[in-house]
């Protein structure tokens, strides 16, 4: 397969007064087009660090990373706007909905920054909810809805500007184990329909889902584990 993500010797070095803290050392791994991968690791280990990056809300110290063939190290903030909106899906664990916007308005939020038509960016927000499952809620507003189908509107909103990557931090961490078993479901069927998911979880049994798992300690990948088949998504019946 064609790699989507490719990470080359990524260091991130903060600055906290006099002294140097190295949020990463020297992290290297791929992702392909339509893989699921998990990055995990204790508090302080640098995924946090990664999950930026990998989103380009931040840049390396040094070191390079392409996201779908676009050298993305170097760009300057515009350019790393225009990457996020037009290539990146991002899930958040606390779902940041605006609340008095509706469903439907809130799917739409980044079809307006990329400048497309009313009429064209109903109809998109509309398919999006009716694909995860909130057709008949989307003009209902974020405290009308569970914590599960406010995951589902963020989820739909992700996915709105048909981006190369699902980039997910801790997407059932706010949600109880059911709700959080619907909701990998949900990623799980993404999946196999082609979209490509990198997910930050301190949970084994939601990084079960991935394909492929990277392990981070004290800025460093540890460990690299690829499973041939993804397991069968858990009954929520």
């Amino acid at each position: 397969m064609p790699l989507l993500i490719e990470i080359r010797d990524l260091v991130k070095v903060y600055e906290m007064g006099d002294v140097q803290v190295r949020a990463l050392d020297g992290v290297s791994f791929t992702v392909e087009t339509g893989e699921f991968v998990a990055i995990m690791g204790p508090s302080g280990s640098g995924k946090s660090t990664l999950m930026n990056l990998i989103g380009c809300l931040d840049t390396p110290s040094s070191g390079t990373y392409r996201l779908n063939n676009h050298e993305v190290s170097r760009l300057d903030d515009d350019e790393l706007a225009r990457i996020r909106n037009r290539e990146i899906g991002f899930v958040f664990q606390t779902f940041n909905l605006l609340s008095r916007a509706s469903a439907l308005e809130n799917v739409e939020v980044p079809l307006v920054y990329a400048g497309v038509p009313r009429q064209e960016r109903h109809r998109r927000a509309k398919e999006m909810l009716a694909m995860v499952g909130l057709g008949d809620r989307m003009h209902h507003q974020p405290n009308e809805l569970s914590g599960g189908q406010r995951q589902r509107v963020a989820v739909a909103r992700a996915l709105v500007n048909n981006p190369s990557l699902l980039l997910a931090d801790e997407p059932t961490g706010n949600l109880d184990s059911r709700t959080g078993d619907e909701i990998m479901v949900l990623f799980d069927e993404l999946n196999r329909k082609g979209n490509a998911i990198v997910l930050v979880t301190h949970e084994e049994d939601i990084a079960r889902h991935a394909r492929k798992v990277v392990r981070l300690r004290d800025g460093k990948i540890v460990e690299e584990q690829r499973r041939q088949e993804s397991p069968d998504p858990p009954s929520v019946s």
